[in-house]
C-alpha cells in the first residue's frame, strides 16, 4: 500500500493514521496494532509500559516552562469495528485497510475505515512526535477491545494514570463537546429448535433484505434507519398470516453495536405457492422501499430459489421465533428532556444467527439514566421470555455524567471561541464512550470528549472529513497550552 494521505495536513497526523491502517487491528486481537503503538513510544525514547491487558500508556514530559501544569492523558482505543460490503474478500485478521480519497473525505474500499478510533490514536502518536507544541506533562492511553465490551478500560488498574484531566478523542462531530454518554447492557438470546426433516413437495427460496446503510446503534439509531432483521422476519410474519411457509434458517448483523445492513432467510413453501411468494415479495420490496425512501434509498427485498436445506425449525419454534423477532423493541424509545436533540433511550435488535438447532439474538440497549436503561433491558427480556427464549445478559457498561463546571470544558470553550469567535456545542452522545468506565476507577479526573467529523462509523459507509483534521487538532494543541497549573 503506498502513501496516499501523506499530502494531507498535519502531515504527521496523516501519515501516523496511514500508518495504523497497515495493521490487522480487530476487537480481542490487536496485538499487532499495539506492538506497533508500543514500538513508537520506544523509538521516540518515551517512557512505555503496557498492563497485563494489553493497554498501553506513553508519557512525555511537559516542553520548558509548562512544567507546573496539570498531567493530561490523551485517551484513544485501538481496535476498530471490522464490517465488509458482502462480495469483498477481505481477512480483517491479516489484510490491512485501504483508504482513499474522495473529495473531502477518507474512505476505505468496501470496509470500514477504523477512523473510530484510528484518528484518535494517530493524533496522540503525532503529539508524542511533535517538536513544536507546547504542553504540560502527557500521559498517551491506547486502550484495546472498546468495541466489543470497553474490556480495556474496564482492566485499567487504580493509580497506574498520573494525569488530572482525560482529553478522550472518540467523538465524531467537530465544533462539538462532549461532556457526558450513555451507559448500556447486551441482552441475549436462544432459541433451540427441533429440527425436521425438508417438508415434501416444497420448493426453497431464500429471502434477502441489502442495501441499507447500517451504521452505529447509539450514534445513529435516531435517524430511523432500517433494521434488515426486522424488514425480513416482518416478510415471514406477513406471508404467514394466509400461507404455509418453513424457515430453515434467519440470519442478519454481526456487531451488537451495529444497525443489521443484511439479512438473509431460506425458506421452503409448497411448490404450487411460488408464484404466490414472488408476487408477494415484489409486492412487499415496493411496500418497504416506499416506507423508507427518505432514508434508504438503496433498500431492496429479494428472492432466488435456493438449494433446498435438509432440515427446518419445527413450526411450534419458528412461530415463536418469529413472532419474538417482529415484537422485541427497536429504536429510540424517549428523548432527553434536558438536552434537544439527545437520545436518552434506546434499543438495537442487532444480530439473529442459525446456528445448527439454535437461532441466537443479540439486542443491546443504551441509556443516560440508568433506570431507563434496566427498564428497556426488562421490556426486551420479557418479550423473549413469553416466546420461551433462554435470556443471558452482557456485563453492561456504567455511563458518563455531565458536569458543566468542569474546568477542561472551560478550557475548550474559551479555545474554541479564540478560534472561531464563537460557542462550541456541548452536549452528551448516545453511544458508550471509555470515559465512564475510567470515571470510575479515577473519580477525580476531569474529563471532555472531542473528534473531527465522521459518518456511518461501523459500516463499510464509514468516512473520515478530511477538512475537520486540521481543526482537530488546532483545538487539541491550543487547549494543551491552556491547561489550568496544579
Amino acid at each position: 500500500m503506498g502513501n496516499v494521505l501523506g499530502h494531507l495536513q498535519p502531515q504527521l497526523v496523516w501519515n501516523y493514521f496511514e500508518e495504523i491502517c497497515k495493521y490487522p487491528r480487530p476487537s480481542k486481537k490487536e496485538e499487532k496494532i499495539a506492538e506497533y503503538v508500543f514500538s513508537v513510544g520506544k523509538k521516540l525514547g518515551l517512557k512505555t509500559e503496557k498492563d497485563k491487558f494489553g493497554n498501553i500508556l506513553i508519557r512525555k514530559p511537559a516542553t520548558p516552562g509548562k512544567e507546573n501544569l496539570k498531567t493530561v492523558v490523551l485517551q484513544s482505543h485501538i481496535d476498530m469495528v471490522c464490517e465488509s460490503n458482502r462480495g469483498v474478500e477481505h481477512d480483517f485478521d491479516n489484510d490491512p485497510i485501504q483508504p482513499y480519497i474522495d473529495g473531502d473525505w477518507v474512505k476505505a474500499k468496501g470496509t470500514t475505515l477504523g477512523a473510530d478510533n484510528g484518528i484518535g490514536a494517530a493524533t496522540a502518536l503525532a503529539v508524542l512526535e511533535s517538536k513544536d507544541i507546547e504542553h504540560g506533562p502527557i500521559e498517551a492511553l491506547f486502550t484495546l477491545d472498546e468495541e466489543t465490551g470497553l474490556t480495556g478500560a474496564s482492566s485499567l488498574k487504580k493509580g497506574w494514570l498520573k494525569a488530572d484531566i482525560l482529553i478522550n478523542m472518540d467523538s465524531e462531530e467537530i465544533g462539538t463537546l462532549f461532556i457526558g454518554c450513555a451507559g448500556g447492557k447486551n441482552t441475549a438470546a436462544k432459541f433451540k429448535a427441533k429440527m425436521e426433516k425438508a417438508p415434501k413437495n416444497y420448493s426453497s427460496f431464500e429471502l434477502k433484505v441489502a442495501g441499507l446503510k447500517g451504521g452505529h446503534s447509539g450514534l445513529e439509531i435516531h435517524v430511523g434507519r432500517g433494521n434488515a432483521v426486522k424488514i425480513v422476519n416482518r416478510l415471514i410474519w406477513e406471508y404467514s398470516q394466509d400461507y404455509l411457509i418453513r424457515l430453515a434458517s434467519i440470519n442478519g448483523g454481526n456487531k451488537h453495536n451495529a444497525i443489521p445492513r443484511e439479512a438473509f432467510a431460506v425458506v421452503a413453501i409448497p411448490k404450487k405457492d411460488e408464484k404466490k411468494l414472488k408476487k408477494f415479495v415484489k409486492k412487499y420490496n415496493e411496500t418497504v422501499k416506499a416506507e423508507y425512501a427518505a432514508v434508504e434509498p438503496d433498500l431492496s427485498v429479494s428472492i432466488e430459489k435456493h438449494e433446498m436445506p435438509a432440515k427446518f425449525m419445527d413450526e411450534k419454534t419458528q412461530r415463536k421465533l418469529v413472532n419474538a423477532l417482529y415484537a422485541v423493541p427497536h429504536g429510540v424509545i424517549k428523548m432527553s428532556k434536558d438536552i434537544p436533540g439527545l437520545v436518552e433511550t434506546s434499543t438495537n435488535l442487532a444480530v439473529v444467527e442459525t446456528s445448527g438447532k439454535n437461532v441466537n439474538i443479540v439486542t443491546s440497549q443504551r441509556s443516560s439514566v440508568a433506570s431507563e436503561n434496566e427498564d428497556i433491558v426488562n421490556m426486551t427480556t420479557a418479550v423473549l421470555l413469553l416466546a420461551g427464549a433462554e435470556v443471558s445478559y452482557g456485563d453492561g457498561y456504567p455511563g458518563w455524567k455531565p458536569d458543566v463546571n468542569s474546568d477542561i470544558l472551560k478550557v475548550f470553550k474559551s479555545t474554541f471561541t479564540r478560534m472561531y469567535g464563537k460557542e462550541p456545542e456541548v452536549t452528551a452522545i448516545h453511544a458508550g464512550l471509555e470515559c465512564g468506565i475510567i470515571k470510575e476507577k479515577y473519580p477525580e479526573m476531569d474529563m471532555i470528549s472531542f473528534g473531527p467529523t465522521m459518518f456511518g462509523v461501523h459500516s463499510p459507509d464509514e468516512k473520515l472529513q478530511i477538512s475537520t483534521v486540521p481543526e482537530f487538532w488546532k483545538q487539541l494543541t491550543n487547549s494543551l497550552k491552556n491547561i489550568p497549573s496544579k
